[in-house]
This record gives C-alpha cells, sequence and structure tokens, in this order.
C-alpha cells in the first residue's frame, strides 16, 4: 500500500488484537470447563484432547487477531507476505505440536488400556511424535519458501551413513518394535528368560526393555538380546495359571481320607486367600511309591504369577495343621541298616609298598 498510515488504521488493528486476546482468553476459560467435564468420563482420550488444545486455541485466536490487525494497516507488499508467511508459520507450528501431544497421548493411553497396567509403551509414543514434528517441520519450510527437496535428498543420503554409524541401536529400535508388533510381550507381564533374569516388564522403549524384579530392582535387557533368546511369558495367553506342591503321606495312611482332607484344605485356600482361583477344582495325584512314604502332588489355582509365593505359604501352614488334627503323618527319610551277628570285617590288605605307621602296627591284621 502507498498510503500513509492514519490513526483509524491503528484503532482498527488495535481492536483487531485486543479481540484476539480477548478471544483467548474467553476459550481458554470454556475449555478448562470442558477439561473439567471430560475429567468425569471414562475414557481419558477426552481429557488429552482438551489438555492439548488449551494451548493451540488460544495462540490461534491471537495469531487471527494479528493476521487482522496487519491486513488493515498499509504494509508494503513485502512486509505484508512476510508478517503472513511468520503468522502462518507460527500457527503451524502451534498446530504440529498440538497435533503430536494429542497423537502421543492417545498411543500412550492405549498401551495402558491394553496393559491394565500403569506402564507405557514409549517406542510407540517417541516414534510418532517424532513423524507428526518431522512432518510439520517440513511443511513450516515449505511454507515459507524453502524447498524440501534436496533437504529429503541429503537426508537419504545421510540416512545410509547413519545406519551403518547406529547399528546396534537400530537393532534394539527394530527388534522394540517387532516385540510391540508381535504382542508376544507388552508392558505389565511377567517373563523369565533362559539366561535368569525375570520380572515384570515395566516399560519398552527405543534401545532397551525396562524389567522390574519381585524385588523392586529394576533390570535392564536390550531389545535384541529379548527378542533373540528364550523367554516365558507367564501372562500369555493368560494370567491365571496352576501352581503344583509335591507333599508325601506315610505308607500306613488311609489315601482315601488324605485325598479327601487335602481336598478340603485346597477349597479352603481358594476361597480365602486373595489372588487364588474361587471356582478352582481342587486336584490331588497320586503318582510315586517313595523310600518312605507315598508321593502326591497338589494342583492350585493362581491368579497372577506373584501370587503363588502367597497362595503356597499358606496352603502348607493348613495342610500341615490339618494333617496333625487328622492324624496323618508326613514321615522323614529314613534308612534302616540290618548287621548279622558272626560276621568279622575285612582285613586291610597293606599294600607291599606301603610304609608302616603306628596305627598298622596296632592293627594284628597288617
Amino acid at each position: 500500500m502507498n498510503r500513509d498510515l492514519t490513526w483509524h488504521d491503528v484503532t482498527v488493528a488495535g481492536i483487531a488484537l485486543v479481540a484476539g486476546i480477548a478471544a483467548a482468553l474467553l476459550l481458554r476459560v470454556i475449555l478448562k470447563w470442558l477439561g473439567e467435564r471430560a475429567g468425569r468420563t471414562r475414557w481419558s482420550g477426552d481429557d488429552i484432547i482438551v489438555d492439548a488444545l488449551r494451548a493451540l486455541v488460544p495462540w490461534a485466536a491471537i495469531t487471527g487477531g494479528a493476521a487482522i490487525a496487519a491486513s488493515v494497516l498499509p504494509l508494503t507488499a513485502r512486509v505484508g507476505r512476510n508478517v503472513t508467511m511468520t503468522l502462518t508459520a507460527v500457527l503451524i507450528m502451534a498446530a504440529t505440536l498440538t497435533v503430536a501431544r494429542i497423537v502421543a497421548g492417545l498411543v500412550q493411553a492405549v498401551a495402558h488400556s491394553r496393559s491394565g497396567v500403569a506402564g507405557s509403551a514409549t517406542i510407540f509414543v517417541n516414534i510418532t511424535r517424532v513423524v507428526v514434528l518431522a512432518m510439520g517441520f517440513l511443511v513450516v519450510l515449505e511454507t515459507m519458501g524453502v524447498s524440501i527437496a534436496p533437504l529429503l535428498t541429503a537426508l537419504g543420503v545421510g540416512g545410509l551413513a547413519v545406519a551403518l554409524a547406529l547399528q546396534d541401536t537400530l537393532a534394539n529400535l527394530f527388534a522394540g518394535v517387532h516385540i510391540l508388533a508381535s504382542r508376544t510381550v507388552q508392558p505389565g507381564d511377567y517373563i523369565r528368560l533362559s539366561s535368569g533374569e525375570e520380572g515384570y516388564v515395566v516399560d519398552i522403549n527405543w534401545r532397551n526393555t525396562v524389567v522390574r524384579h519381585i524385588s523392586n530392582n529394576l533390570v535392564i535387557i536390550p531389545n535384541s538380546k529379548l527378542s533373540g533368546t528364550n523367554m516365558t511369558n507367564y501372562h500369555r495367553p493368560e494370567q491365571q495359571m496352576t501352581l503344583n506342591v509335591q507333599v508325601g503321606v506315610g505308607y500306613d495312611s488311609d489315601l482315601d481320607h488324605v485325598e479327601r482332607v487335602t481336598t478340603e484344605v485346597v477349597e479352603s485356600v481358594m476361597t480365602d486367600v486373595a489372588g487364588a482361583l474361587p471356582d478352582h477344582e481342587p486336584a490331588v495325584r497320586f503318582h510315586t511309591f517313595g523310600d518312605s512314604r507315598i508321593n502326591f502332588t497338589v494342583i492350585l489355582g493362581v491368579g497372577e504369577f506373584s501370587d503363588q509365593y502367597r497362595i503356597k505359604h499358606e496352603f502348607i501352614k493348613r495342610l500341615h495343621r490339618r494333617y496333625r488334627a487328622e492324624g496323618i503323618s508326613i514321615p522323614a527319610p529314613t534308612r534302616t541298616i540290618a548287621v548279622r551277628q558272626g560276621e568279622l570285617p575285612i582285613p586291610h590288605q597293606r599294600p607291599a609298598d606301603e610304609p608302616l605307621t603306628t596305627a598298622a602296627l596296632a592293627d594284628p591284621g597288617v
């Protein structure tokens, strides 16, 4: 524009800018009210969306007011283009950050809901956030008139060198993606590796898997090692499992009575102890004639891996107490040695090259 700046232009621009700021404050109050309503719902996604919009919408209102103010001012074509470009870039960056925050939050919420624990699979969250931010950055460059084709070419060529330099890191990254995509391990699962490491999976990130032992210590396992070793997952295909307890009774015991008493103890444990399965059908299986007792296996139902220690502890206490009350013996291993009268010990034959000792001289058999 070639005309001079007037007070009317300044007044209209000021009103537009103030209106944008007022709209931003009003929208922030409205979004705060919506956030309180969203917090009362069972779905966590609406909380994530509203919380992210509280950062974007006010900035969008202020940017809109600034754009209107710039349009009424007598700016030159070059200045007006630069102002429009700058405001557009700011708005795109704000939108990109908001979208990245929403998508990452939704991915993390889905991971929480599927695992059923307060853990996370941050590898998917971080990948999603990086992809959205990279796309937004490229859009900003294109908006500002910067050609992104040479940049993409340079990134493609440089990516080969980076891939060669970061082979171990990329191996762990893709191993973590493969583990989560195949659903062999999820946050919250209890796993045991063939090398002996075991515990609850807390997180699977871009480099390693964090496992929390029952003693509350953390074990850090590289993703490539986790995907390349033999592993037992005690939560797949389901968390419920059976626990075998070995018991033995004396040969003079009534096995029908033993089975009935043991079954009653199992039923009481399944009903009273937390973590047990009340609908589990008790099972007692005799299997071996031992040296001093008849051995059998008692099968208990366990809701989750770590519950087995508490259930086994309570079962052994109750079974021992009940056996004592019922007169059922659990004999200790014994061995009987019979010595026949009249048998003499075989005399020790001394080799010719063995020197005589005091003990040997005192032994008449030498």
